[in-house]
């Protein structure tokens, strides 16, 4: 993986903070609403990797269904690696920290950790299609929840529950923790 890299601040009237920044945790916890606001806050791209693997293969219930999920984490793991060389916020797919090579990458990068408790998440996933959440909804999810959970605080230099905290709040907290880090 490249060094990360400072976006140009001064130029963009922006906070300078190293590049990529990266967003992890379960569905529902908010990655592409943050990661979009913060991108625009820091003046960087944003790239979620679930729309950039839609965009090129499909949707990814479609790919689920033909393919099986092995397939779809093969997919996922390439999109992923592109997109942690970009100089972006990049915000990850749910069950991408499951790849030990997508771990091994987030080592030296700043990843943030984001998560939501059950009680919030659910008008979130309301009407979902997720693949995932077809058989068992809620409780399905707290399940993967609990069993990503370890990944996720592997990963995250800062955790951040997004239950109860405006997504401008949270862009400040990650701002301030990422323009300390070098």
């Amino acid at each position: 993986m490249p060094e990360p890299h400072r976006t140009d601040a001064a130029a963009r009237g922006t906070r300078a903070v190293p590049l990529p920044i990266v967003l992890v945790g379960p569905m529902g916890s908010g990655k592409s609403r943050v990661g979009a606001r913060l991108a625009a806050s820091v003046g960087a791209p944003f790239v979620d990797t679930d729309q950039r693997i839609v965009e090129r293969y499909g949707p990814i219930e479609e790919i689920f269904a033909r393919e099986g999920e092995a397939a779809f984490r093969a997919i996922e793991r390439q999109v992923v690696a592109e997109a942690l060389r970009e100089p972006a916020v990049v915000s990850l797919g749910g069950g991408a920290v499951l790849d030990a090579g997508t771990r091994a990458d987030l080592a030296r990068l700043a990843v943030v950790g984001l998560d939501v408790r059950p009680e919030a998440v659910a008008p979130r996933l309301a009407g979902s299609t997720r693949p995932l959440l077809a058989d068992g909804g809620l409780d399905r999810w707290i399940r993967i929840r609990a069993e990503r959970r370890p990944l996720y605080d592997e990963v995250a230099g800062l955790s951040i529950d997004t239950s109860r905290r405006s997504v401008a709040r949270i862009v400040e907290e990650i701002t301030e923790w990422a323009g300390g880090r070098e």
